[in-house]
């Protein structure tokens, strides 16, 4: 079935075909009338098309990152460790309790050459991290972001095998690690761990303490779930 516009694109042109063979002055106007009044209508169907294709856009922007960042207040993220293999670049963040925020809180972006994530109303704090200028591009669609308890995973997929080297603005303390965590054949919990490892390391005397605090919660819990089996 014709849509609206195309009926009304099809009166267009009869209405210039009538226009073309009419000799009579009243009828002359009334199609050149009506000719004006089909031309509107034509406008007003586009501009109203044009509206509801950019209105899912607008939405979105607005529901991932124009709504307000946080009740509290901002916690730039310094502290990560990062590894690679051939694949991918994999960067780790420990915030404790970030798998227990809202789904949609947890936002990355990710452009051919940087990423941003943005974790938003963590016990009551905003905590955005960016990284700009990466030396290779990556695949934006093969590109993604996991949750794990108390730690997000950003997994930059490479558009090249090529070594990422260092990460640009990223603390002299975060060196390059030998494990390929990004490998199929291994195991994603030894990748984890490994990169956990290394931020604790590199963190400061408060985020050791978080981290610390993370590790044994967890301990004690996977303690009670081998004593329940």
């Amino acid at each position: 079935m014709a849509s609206t516009l195309e009926e009304l694109q099809k009166d267009l042109e009869e209405a210039k075909v009538l226009l073309e063979k009419a000799t009579r002055k009243r009828v002359h106007d009334a199609l050149t009338a009506e000719k004006s009044k089909i031309e509107t209508e034509i406008k007003n169907q586009v501009q109203q098309k044009s509206q509801r294709k950019a209105e899912p856009l607008t939405m979105k922007s607005q529901l991932l990152w124009s709504l307000p960042l946080t009740t509290g207040y901002t916690v730039k993220i310094s502290n990560y460790g990062w590894d690679q293999s051939d694949k991918c670049v994999e960067i780790c963040i420990t915030l404790p309790g970030v798998h227990q925020v809202a789904t949609e809180n947890v936002q990355v972006h990710f452009p051919e050459r940087s990423f941003d994530l943005l974790v938003k109303n963590l016990n009551g704090k905003c905590y955005p991290m960016t990284v700009n200028n990466l030396l290779k591009p990556i695949s934006v669609e093969g590109s993604s972001k996991k949750v794990k308890t108390d730690a997000v995973l950003i997994l930059c997929r490479k558009k090249t095998g090529n070594t990422m080297g260092q990460l640009p603005n990223s603390s002299k303390e975060c060196k390059e690690q030998v494990k390929p965590s990004c490998d199929t054949g291994t195991d994603p919990s030894e990748g984890l761990m490994n990169v956990l490892k290394k931020t604790y390391e590199n963190a400061d005397d408060d985020m050791k303490g978080t981290i610390n605090k993370a590790w044994a919660d967890s301990g004690r819990k996977q303690g009670r779930k081998e004593m329940e089996c």
